[in-house]
């Protein structure tokens, strides 16, 4: 797939997550915990991705899940813990600023991952307009907040 291929599947994830946020809320309501509703949600995922492995014929390399660094598997752990803020905060903080907050958090700990180069297959150091982007984007939670 070409770059913007990518760039439309990046946009449509993202579009994706206040309207997960809202279904899983909802079923933290329905199950009278968002505890479970987090379990739900990954559960189900969960098996949409197995069906989606089973019909597509994934490989997997067997030794490259042994040799995997013990930190890796942390992605699920991260996952689980914002999947469950999420559906706490979304109810009492709405879709705006719940997400505002994310974006500002992703954004600031991306910059760190470029500068210090973690996790990440090129460095890009931390510069004003990276910065002024950021700092953009509090202005927007701020803004959200506010009014």
């Amino acid at each position: 797939m070409n770059k913007f291929g990518w760039i439309i599947l990046s946009l449509m994830a993202g579009s994706f997550l206040p309207i997960q946020a809202g279904l899983n809320a909802r079923m933290g309501k329905a199950v009278e915990s968002p505890v479970y509703a987090s379990l739900i949600s990954f559960a189900v995922g969960s098996i949409a991705l197995v069906i989606y492995i089973l019909v597509t014929a994934q490989p997997v390399s067997w030794a490259g899940l042994k040799a995997a660094p013990l930190h890796t598997w942390l992605g699920g752990i991260l996952g689980a813990f914002y999947v469950t803020v999420v559906v706490l905060a979304f109810p009492k903080l709405g879709p705006a600023l719940t997400f505002g907050l994310i974006v500002l958090g992703q954004m600031v700990i991306s910059l760190l991952l470029d500068h210090f180069n973690v996790l990440v297959m090129q460095q890009q150091a931390i510069n004003i307009w990276r910065i002024v982007g950021v700092l953009l984007i509090v202005a927007g939670v701020v803004i959200i907040r506010k009014f």
